[in-house]
């Protein structure tokens, strides 16, 4: 008996519209068409969430409040409520639940879906996104931005395409020809200083990046080639995977003029810390191993890290040993030029517990439309 074919694979990837501040916006009707800014003040912090309104002064999270405020004088700021964030993201969990067994959650507010099976039988990834979408809006007020397509890495881009509260596909067939309309900063992994060196070697788009060979990739680019050979190619084999676990969530900052004043330092690390709490909470993450990185004016660069017994669970605790490892370097006469934090030995939420925790696909009969 002849083996029936693979089901092509269709993906969702969904992302909420400037999560943080449209829950401040939707819960406090005073905020709501006008710049917003969830985290930090007007004298010190960092900007977690910007509204769509403040983004368009160039207001971003994980931006020094202060520049925040330059750029957007009428910026209003607001505490962030990760409880209610959190619980807000277990409503949309539970709408993910009914249309899927196999869901990637990135963070608070985002997730993969793989729907090749989806649970209600609609057989069409499309519907299934608008009807996602539709749910969200009619449950939390709150919109969401999809992404519909065959793999990760092009469902990822393309909720990306129509946002705030849009949706784009992009069909087996297309995959290759969008890939190569990309520009090269559009691909997982390419930073500002990747992009650079992409760029002085005449590589600009997903195009450019498919006219270049593997062995050259391998040689300009390592690890990364592979995944970029085959992603300017509209090809990505990364299943969407349930127990998805980060190594590490860190952040950094390089400064204009080297720190020498001890009170600086510790000014500078309080900023660092909020950014990277900012993004663990967010995360709904813990870990055990948090790790202070430095760079010396002389361009020396130091690792320092400390492991505790348990996760460590508070911004409290975080601060706390933050502020201890860099007490162990103090003083540095020659002047700091970049800060860093990172926490790993990140606990994954057992599979018993997770509000996604289900089991694996169920046989719904499959329908080939996409």
């Amino acid at each position: 008996m002849p083996t029936p074919p693979t089901p092509q694979r269709k993906i969702i990837h969904i992302d909420m519209d400037a999560f943080f501040a449209s829950v401040e916006q939707r819960d406090n009707p005073e905020l709501r068409g006008k710049p917003v800014a969830v985290g930090g003040s007007e004298q010190r912090g960092v900007v977690a969430a910007a509204s769509y309104e403040a983004r368009v002064f160039g207001v971003r999270s994980a931006m020094p409040s202060v520049t925040a405020k330059r750029r957007c004088p009428q910026l209003q700021f607001v505490r962030p409520r990760f409880e209610v964030y959190r619980e807000v993201s277990r409503q949309i969990r539970q709408i993910f639940a009914r249309h899927s067994d196999l869901i990637e959650p990135l963070s608070l507010d985002e997730a993969y879906l793989d729907v090749t099976r989806d649970k209600q039988g609609i057989g069409s990834a499309t519907q299934v996104a608008m009807l996602i979408r539709e749910e969200i809006r009619a449950e939390t007020g709150l919109t969401a931005s999809a992404g519909v397509s065959y793999n990760k890495f092009l469902a990822k881009v393309a909720s990306d395409q129509n946002k705030p509260d849009g949706m784009f596909v992009v069909r087996p067939h297309e995959g290759a020809d969008f890939a190569a309309t990309l520009p090269a900063r559009r691909f997982y992994g390419v930073g500002p200083r990747t992009a650079e060196r992409m760029a002085a070697l005449g590589i600009h788009t997903g195009a450019d990046l498919r006219e270049k060979g593997l062995a050259f990739l391998q040689t300009h680019f390592g690890k990364s080639a592979d995944y970029l050979y085959g992603a300017c190619r509209g090809e990505d084999d990364r299943p969407v995977r349930v127990d998805r676990l980060r190594k590490s969530i860190g952040g950094e900052r390089t400064y204009t003029e080297d720190l020498h004043d001890d009170n600086a330092l510790v000014t500078a690390l309080e900023h660092i810390i909020d950014l990277v709490w900012s993004r663990i909470e967010k995360n709904n993450a813990s870990g055990r191993t948090l790790t202070l990185k430095v760079k010396y004016a002389d361009f020396q660069q130091i690792t320092r890290a400390r492991s505790v017994a348990t996760g460590i669970a508070t911004r409290q605790d975080f601060s706390a040993l933050a502020h201890a490892i860099l007490a162990s370097l103090l003083p540095v006469p020659q002047g700091v030029r970049l800060l860093g934090l990172s926490l790993s030995s990140l606990e994954q939420t057992s599979r018993a517990t997770h509000p996604l925790a289900v089991a694996e696909s169920s046989p719904t009969q499959h329908k080939f439309g996409f």
